[in-house]
């Protein structure tokens, strides 16, 4: 079982960065892949991006260049920076994680087995 808990969210106008954050707890001793997720009103979770167990990563074409994924093992911390940010990035970020085996394209799927309880990003224009 795999803890996770989302911090950094908030509110910034366009062209502006945030960082977000993800503890990890619970047994994660094993082989997991991370990834961001996002919702907005109205639209379906998507995957923004990934990092596999061997730490190569992946990212969304309407994210790439702006945001990078990244992680501290000794931490169990995974960190989403967003830079450049634009109003269409407003939604509800969630961190995922799964065991090894169920990832793809070096992430989790949209139906990973566990799920942070999400944070807000506004951007405004």
């Amino acid at each position: 079982e795999v803890q996770l808990a989302e911090s950094g969210g908030g509110s910034v106008q366009s062209g502006g960065s945030l960082r977000l954050s993800c503890a990890a707890s619970g047994h994660t001793g094993g082989h997991y892949c991370f990834g961001w997720f996002r919702q907005a009103p109205g639209k379906d979770r998507e995957r923004v991006a990934g990092i596999d167990a061997d730490e190569s990563t992946s990212y969304a074409d309407s994210v790439k260049g702006r945001f990078t994924i990244s992680q501290d093992n000794a931490k169990n911390t995974l960190f989403l920076q967003m830079d450049s940010l634009k109003p269409e990035d407003t939604a509800i970020y969630y961190c995922a994680a799964d065991w090894a085996p169920n990832c793809r394209g070096a992430g989790p799927r949209n139906g990973a087995a566990y799920w942070g309880q999400g944070t807000q990003v506004t951007v405004s224009s």
